[in-house]
């Protein structure tokens, strides 16, 4: 079977710079070494037709670099990402314009996702319906919630009916009766054989929802296999993260953001 997404050794870097000095020095210097901090870290995987893949990890692990990196809002630094079809990321502000309103930002998203005007007609009566936004379509999206700004999104997204589909922390605003329905879509999209990439750190939804996980740690791929194999060591690890002291927590994390900076 041939895969959706492949990810090729990706690697996504962050040059440091404590003030502009040392940013003019760099870019005059091409060869200037400086401190570059790396978000991601040699990634590697395939995702097929019908998988669903949880991304987990603590805060700052990187899921949600990864992720854009997969939907294409963000470059590799090296390495590669191949997507065979449509992408598209659902994301509480993913491609919306706080100063348009609504109904324009359905416009503006499907006219930079290739649709015609003729096809945003037909499908926008039914992306309205689906954000039950009703009146507050019509008002500038700076004014929504952040639960109205996640129905919108999601509402477009899943009415286009991507072959990939990127959900990053979507579902963790806005009321319980959209979330349901939202799930429930999504459930039709995985009956549909699509690819689903799931960030999300409500884990009764990642172990229920998805098909396979993939651990990342300090930038770095921890593991990746089905639901049955990582989920239990990810549990074990946030169990573990968990019982240690506040200040016990925040040395944990400041020794795998340190393993993360280089010279170069």
């Amino acid at each position: 079977m041939k895969p959706t997404v492949t990810i090729d050794h990706v690697t996504k870097e962050y040059r440091i710079y404590r003030n502009n000095k040392e940013r003019i020095k760099d870019a005059l210097w091409p060869k200037n070494k400086n401190k570059t901090f790396y978000a991601l870290n040699d990634i590697s995987f395939n995702a097929y037709p019908g998988d669903v893949i949880g991304l987990v990890g603590i805060n700052g692990s990187g899921k949600s670099t990864l992720s854009n990196i997969i939907g294409g809002s963000l470059s590799a630094t090296k390495g590669q990402i191949t997507r065979n079809g449509d992408v598209n990321v659902i994301a509480i502000n993913a491609g919306l314009n706080g100063n348009l309103t609504g109904i324009e930002n359905i416009e503006f998203k499907m006219l930079c996702m290739g649709f015609t005007k003729k096809q945003i007609k037909e499908l926008t009566p039914k992306i309205i319906e689906f954000s039950e936004l009703g009146e507050f379509i019509y008002q500038p999206v700076k004014k929504y919630s952040s639960g109205m700004r996640s129905k919108l999104g999601f509402s477009i997204s899943v009415t286009v009916n991507p072959e990939i589909l990127v959900i990053d922390e979507a579902l963790s605003v806005g009321d319980q009766t959209f979330t349901q329905k939202s799930l429930n879509k999504i459930y039709e999209f995985k009956e549909a054989n699509k690819t689903i990439f799931f960030v999300s750190h409500n884990l009764r939804q990642v172990r229920d929802f998805c098909t396979k996980i993939a651990w990342i740690e300090a930038g770095r791929l921890k593991a990746i296999g089905t639901v049955n194999e990582v989920m239990p060591q990810y549990e074990a690890f946030l169990q573990n993260f968990k019982k240690k002291s506040a200040k016990e927590q925040k040395a944990f994390r400041k020794q795998l953001d340190e393993n993360r900076f280089v010279i170069k």
